[in-house]
C-alpha cells in the first residue's frame, strides 16, 4: 500500500533540486504522484477479475535565464536525464515570470480509508443480486475500485507539501432486453471510507420501474426535471463559464457580470476544499486550496484561478491550478464544485409537474462554453399529472444553458456526486423538446 510516509523515504526529488541548481537553473520545481489501484471487475452478474495496478510519475520543470523546461519520468528514474531533458527544453522556450511558494511546510492528514478486495467483492456482489432479486432478466456488469494516491511538491524556495488521499467508487450498468428493445441503465458513487450499495441498487431499480412502458415524448416545450446524474451536463457549462483564463481572455459570457445576476436566485454555487471525496488540501502549485463562493443567490461574485492566470487579473489565486498531465503547466481547473441543494425530494419534484420530461442519462456533449447545446436524450421518462408514464425514446432536447438556468423552476434536496460535482435535481424551463415517432 502507498503510505504517506512514502515521499520522506525517497530522495530523488532532492536529487534533482540539487543537481538543477548545480547545472545553473534560478528555480526548479519538482511534482511526483505515485498510486496504487486495486479493482475488482464483474461481467454477466458474475465476478470476472481482479486487477492491481501501480503508477508512479515524476515531473521536473525548471528555469534557466528566467527559460522554462519541463521533463516528466515514470517508474524508477535516473536524475541526470531528467535534469538534462528538462534544460534542452528550456532552450526551445521564452523567457517568463517564475513564482513559485515558499517555506511551506503543512502536515496534513490522509484522507479516506483503505479497503480489502474482500469488501470490494461484497459490495459488488450485493448491488447486482439486489437488483435481479427484483429483475431476474437484467444482465449486470461494473467495477469497484479503491485508488490509494501520494502526491508530493517541492521546489527550491522552501516548499514541500504531500497528502495521501484514498477513494473508493463504484459503477454499475443493468441491461435488460425486451424483444427489439434494449435499456441500459448505469449509475455508481464516489466516497471516502465507504460505499453504499443498497443505494445504487435502489436507483438502478427506481429507473427500472420507470421504463416498463415505451412513450412518446411530445415536440414542444415543457418543464425538463434533470436529475442529479443528468444535470452535470449543466454545469460543465458554468465551470467552464467561471474559469478565470476564460474570464481574462473574454471568451465567458460572464466576463463583465460580476455583481450581477447571472443565474436564478434560488443557486449559490462554490467550492470546498474539505467536501466530498473530491476533497483537495493544495493544487498542484503548493497553494493552499479555498473556498470560494462562485455565484451567490443567482449574483456573480468570483472565478477561479491559478497563480499566473491571478498575476493577470491582479488578484491572489484561489487555489486551483491544477496539471492536466504530469507534462503540463498547472491551469485553473476545479477539484470539486457544489451546488447548494433546496429541500424537494426527487419524488416531490415529480408530484408537481403537471406535464413534463425526466432526463437521466444523455448521449453528446453541450456546446461548450456557448451554452448552446442539442443532445439525445440516452434515458428519459414523460411526467403526467406528478406521476412517471414511461421511458420515451427517439428524443433530443435542445436551447441555451444560461438561460435555462435563469429560468429555474425548482431546486431539489437529493444533492450527490456525479464525478467532482455535487449536484442535485432540478427542474428548468426554456428548452425545446425534439421527439421522432
Amino acid at each position: 500500500m502507498v503510505s504517506k510516509q512514502l515521499p520522506q523515504q525517497d530522495t530523488l526529488a532532492e536529487q534533482l533540486l540539487e543537481l538543477a541548481i548545480k547545472c545553473r537553473a534560478e528555480a526548479a520545481e519538482v511534482y511526483q504522484s505515485r498510486s496504487l489501484s486495486r479493482t475488482v471487475f464483474f461481467e454477466g452478474n458474475r465476478l470476472k477479475q481482479i486487477e492491481t495496478n501501480e503508477a508512479e510519475g515524476t515531473a521536473l520543470r525548471l528555469w534557466r535565464n528566467g527559460c522554462p523546461g519541463v521533463a516528466v519520468a515514470y517508474g524508477p528514474a535516473e536524475p541526470k536525464s531528467i535534469v538534462d531533458k528538462a534544460l534542452a527544453l528550456s532552450m526551445l522556450n521564452p523567457p517568463e515570470f517564475i513564482q513559485l511558494g515558499s517555506n511551506f511546510h503543512p502536515n496534513y492528514s490522509n484522507l479516506g480509508e483503505d479497503v480489502p478486495i474482500e469488501k470490494l467483492m461484497n459490495w459488488g456482489q450485493q448491488t447486482i443480486d439486489t437488483i435481479r432479486t427484483y429483475y431476474p432478466d437484467v444482465v449486470c456488469n461494473g467495477d469497484w475500485e479503491c485508488d490509494v494516491e501520494t502526491t508530493r511538491l517541492v521546489n527550491t524556495k522552501g516548499l514541500d507539501c504531500y497528502y495521501t488521499d484514498t477513494t473508493l467508487s463504484s459503477y454499475i450498468s443493468a441491461e435488460w432486453v425486451r424483444g427489439e428493445d434494449f435499456l441500459s441503465v448505469s449509475d455508481g458513487e464516489t466516497e471516502r471510507c465507504i460505499l453504499q450499495p443498497e443505494k445504487v441498487a435502489a436507483q438502478i431499480l427506481q429507473r427500472l420501474d420507470w421504463a416498463k412502458n415505451k412513450i412518446t415524448a411530445p415536440n414542444c416545450h415543457v418543464p425538463i426535471l434533470f436529475t442529479s446524474k443528468a444535470s452535470d451536463m449543466l454545469w460543465s457549462t458554468v465551470q467552464e463559464a467561471l474559469n478565470g483564463k476564460q474570464i481574462l481572455e473574454r471568451a465567458s459570457p460572464w466576463a463583465n457580470k460580476f455583481g450581477q445576476r447571472v443565474t436564478s436566485s434560488q443557486l449559490t454555487l462554490y467550492q470546498d476544499p474539505k467536501a466530498g471525496p473530491y476533497s483537495c488540501p493544495f493544487d498542484d502549485e503548493g497553494t493552499p486550496s479555498q473556498s470560494v463562493i462562485f455565484v451567490e443567490n443567482g449574483i456573480l461574485q468570483h472565478s477561479y484561478c491559478d497563480h499566473s492566470v491571478a498575476k493577470q487579473l491582479q488578484m491572489n489565486s484561489t487555489g486551483n491550478g491544477f496539471r492536466p498531465d504530469l507534462g503540463s503547466y498547472p491551469t485553473p481547473s476545479l477539484f470539486n464544485f457544489l451546488v447548494q441543494p433546496g429541500l424537494a425530494s426527487l419524488q416531490e419534484l415529480i408530484v408537481d409537474m403537471d406535464y413534463g420530461l425526466i432526463i437521466d442519462q444523455i448521449l453528446g456533449k453541450d456546446g461548450g462554453i456557448s451554452g448552446d447545446f442539442s443532445i439525445n436524450v440516452e434515458l428519459g421518462y414523460l411526467v403526467k399529472n406528478g406521476q412517471v408514464f414511461g421511458r420515451v425514446k427517439d428524443t433530443m432536447v435542445t436551447g441555451n444553458i444560461y438561460n435555462a438556468l435563469k429560468q429555474l423552476v425548482y431546486l431539489g434536496g437529493d444533492a450527490d456526486w456525479n464525478g467532482s460535482c455535487y449536484t442535485p435535481s432540478l427542474v428548468v424551463e426554456g428548452l425545446s423538446i425534439i421527439s421522432k415517432e
